[in-house]
């Protein structure tokens, strides 16, 4: 690789400096909320969700600097990266403070996380399910596909199918979906839609996972939750026979990891 020199070196500092400074604030913003927040209080929840809202953003902020990076120095920023990574973790983990990170829950189980936000519109929701996603799939294309964090990324990818199954309120999903003239109709058939593929593919990248990386038991589980959990979606829909070969196809899954367990395959 090419000398980088002084002169770009200091050009890359002052192009990436703003970028800097709204991190800094964004970050500073989050602390001050933080402790103004208290658990009980009408608006924690949705003082969650903005918060949720501001680490997309400053995950974005640091993928603009490593694309900066790469544009100036003609190198990969991996430090950013990493810090991109953890800020959308921490999206992550706001929703699933307010609508847990179970994979596999009764809906009826979610009625309450879904009170305290009655407020959010299901259109609200969807978009910042959407950008969280978004943010999602930049960063993985930023580190490439030989990252080291290749295996981390079904981990995030499946925490973040369940924070968006988990955050819409099914209840009234169910009814809008069916419903064409409701206000809702196109962007719950979008969301559902969306749910399908998200939790399709978690269950493959964890089955994956088990097979080509780790045999922990546990991975392969959590494939079979989201089978699972893809089963109730399509039960909630009235999709009876993509949810009967859903249960066949857990049931299929289940026999290897216990098959496996026997023969010591697994850890």
């Amino acid at each position: 690789m090419a000398k980088i020199s002084e002169e770009r070196r200091l050009h890359f500092s002052e192009t990436i400096s703003p970028y800097k400074d709204k991190i800094t604030q964004t970050l500073e913003k989050e602390k001050t909320m933080l402790n103004g927040m208290h658990e009980g209080d009408m608006d924690f929840e949705n003082k969650k969700v903005l918060l949720c809202e501001d680490m997309i953003y400053v995950a974005s902020l640091y993928m603009a600097q490593n694309s900066l990076s790469e544009k100036v120095l003609e190198v990969k920023n991996n430090e950013v990266l990493n810090d991109a990574r953890k800020m959308i973790y921490k999206a992550i983990i706001y929703l699933e403070e307010i609508v847990t990170p179970t994979i596999d829950v009764p809906y009826s189980d979610l009625l309450p996380h879904h009170e305290k936000i009655r407020n959010l519109s299901l259109a609200r929701r969807y978009t910042i399910i959407r950008k969280l996603g978004l943010a999602i799939n930049l960063l993985r294309d930023a580190f490439g596909d030989n990252s080291k964090w290749r295996w981390t990324f079904v981990e995030i990818e499946g925490r973040f199918a369940t924070v968006a199954k988990n955050f819409i309120d099914m209840k009234n999903a169910v009814k809008d979906y069916f419903d064409p003239r409701s206000q809702n109709y196109e962007t719950t058939v979008m969301y559902i839609r969306m749910l399908d593929k998200m939790l399709n593919e978690s269950a493959t990248a964890y089955r994956d996972k088990y097979e080509l990386s780790t045999r922990r038991v546990d991975d392969m589980r959590n494939a079979i939750k989201y089978l699972l959990a893809l089963r109730k979606l399509y039960i909630a829909i009235g999709n009876a026979e993509p949810a009967e070969e859903v249960k066949k196809k857990a049931v299929v899954w289940k026999d290897k990891m216990d098959s496996d367990a026997k023969k010591g395959l697994s850890n």
